[in-house]
């Protein structure tokens, strides 16, 4: 699998949009791919977290996020499942499992249904220590400031909105990965 050709499936590489995204999706890549080299006792399949985290964001293409140089029609919450979507018609339905559980530390049906969010009524929770590097790396990479990677505080201080079983999970994440 090429990631990159899946990628220019969905977005003109001459886009701004593409370039957003694909400069996230490679500052992502390399930290895991860090990470998961670092941790060589967990035996993290290496090949599927490149391709994997090239194509977490795949979905934002979908969605209404001016900032990003999208256009759809989904509100931006809607890009993992989104993607999902995309993955699974394109034949690879583990990447996609990525796509949907990588959104903040992942959504719990609890906090779904809690905050009304216009995403399926699903468990959408990290299962694989896989998505789970995944995750945690994309914390540390915002799609409008690219390139400039948080430290753990800024990390965790942009999910404390999301309550503590977010942080939570980030936390246990940080003694794990790091």
């Amino acid at each position: 699998m090429n990631p990159v050709e899946i990628i220019e499936k969905y977005y003109n590489p001459s886009s701004e949009a593409y370039k957003i995204l694909m400069s996230h999706s490679l500052d992502v890549t390399d930290m895991a791919l860090r990470i998961a080299k670092r941790r060589s006792d967990l035996n993290l399949n290496l090949q599927f977290i490149e391709e994997a985290a090239m194509l977490h964001d795949i979905g934002i293409c979908m969605t209404n996020a001016p900032d990003l140089q999208c256009n759809g029609k989904y509100p931006y919450i809607c890009h993992g499942y989104l993607g999902s979507d995309m993955l699974k018609a394109e034949g690879y339905p583990e990447h996609a499992l990525v796509c949907e559980r990588h959104t903040g530390t992942g959504l719990s049906l609890t906090y779904i249904i809690a905050q009304n969010l216009p995403v399926p009524h699903r468990e959408m929770l990290p299962v694989s220590l896989e998505e789970q590097v995944i995750c945690f790396a994309d914390k540390f990479y915002s799609k409008t400031h690219l390139g400039e990677e948080r430290n753990v505080k800024q990390a965790r201080s942009k999910l404390e909105k999301y309550g503590e079983e977010t942080l939570a999970r980030f936390d246990k994440w940080a003694k794990m990965f790091l």
